[in-house]
């Protein structure tokens, strides 16, 4: 786990070389939202089959660009998957930086049910007054909530209002120190010097426009990609339907997606550090692939 643009996935996999070397088999589970949905590939830099080095990738490519993607949905999806892969004496290598989603998996969280008019009741308030009118009514009924959630994530507020009318309980959205796991787990973290990371985002933006990021936007729109409540939002990919549309120009389009880029990464950050008993190293840092392998085989 980690922050964007950190290398968990050539991590993953050199960790992955290692426990074979060691006789120990493994295949990766994907946990970065985005790179669930086909087509959706240059800009979520998603492993093409020829980078995966022969290690099997799960939860790629599951969902078409109109689905609405969720953390309870992904949460029962992957750990079948993970249940699959250990069921076969193999070693399940969760990767990815969306941390609701890497949580959601590891550790033994609950999600309350939902409730149809509940729900579309703060999803209109928020189609007419915007996500910043939900986020002081959250701060009224559950301060902790909209402090982590924050005033910007319109479809989180109106969850965490559901759930809290649902439940009368405050939403869960931070990790305590004490969470318990749902399998033993062992959490290795991808982490950069603050400079050397925005460098790097901000080539990769710049890469993304290189490599075809419009002409794959073009190419998802006749598939519904705006009418895509999840994916039209991705980092990236809203700046590029602007740009197609003419809203933006092609600067900025990608000043713009730096921007995101690096504020997203800040988040990430922030979320992976709450998380006990982690193993940190910075991206290519020799030797740390085998210090984790070694690690994971005790």
């Amino acid at each position: 786990m980690g922050a964007t643009g950190t290398g968990k996935s050539a991590f993953a996999l050199d960790l992955a070389d290692a426990l074979a070397r060691r006789g120990s088999a493994a295949e990766i589970v994907n946990a970065d939202a985005m790179q669930l949905y086909r087509g959706m590939d240059v800009g979520t830099a998603k492993l093409s089959p020829g980078e995966r080095r022969g290690v099997p990738h799960h939860l790629l490519d599951e969902l078409d660009v109109t689905a609405e993607a969720s953390v309870e949905w992904y949460q029962g999806r992957a750990r079948d998957v993970i249940d699959d892969i250990l069921r076969r004496d193999r070693v399940p290598i969760l990767v990815g930086g969306s941390g609701l989603y890497v949580s959601g998996v590891a550790f033994d969280f609950r999600f309350p049910g939902t409730d149809p008019e509940i729900r579309a009741r703060y999803e209109d308030q928020l189609e007419r007054e915007g996500a910043r009118a939900l986020h002081e009514l959250l701060r009224e009924r559950d301060p902790a909530a909209a402090t982590a959630i924050g005033p910007h994530n319109g479809r989180r507020l109106a969850r965490a209002l559901e759930v809290g009318e649902l439940t009368g309980e405050s939403f869960a959205v931070g990790l305590p120190d004490d969470a318990p796991l749902w399998h033993p787990a062992v959490f290795f973290g991808l982490e950069e010097e603050r400079g050397v990371l925005v460098d790097r985002l901000d080539r990769r933006v710049e890469a993304m426009w290189r490599d075809g990021l419009v002409d794959e936007v073009r190419a998802l729109l006749p598939q519904g990609l705006e009418q895509g409540v999840t994916a039209s939002r991705a980092i990236g990919y809203a700046q590029a339907i602007a740009e197609v549309r003419g809203d933006l120009s092609e600067s900025e389009a990608q000043d713009a997606t730096k921007q995101l880029t690096r504020r997203y990464a800040r988040r990430q950050v922030s979320w992976f550090r709450r998380y006990p008993r982690v193993s940190w190293s910075r991206s290519g840092t020799p030797g740390a692939a085998e210090a984790a392998a070694d690690t994971l085989l005790g």
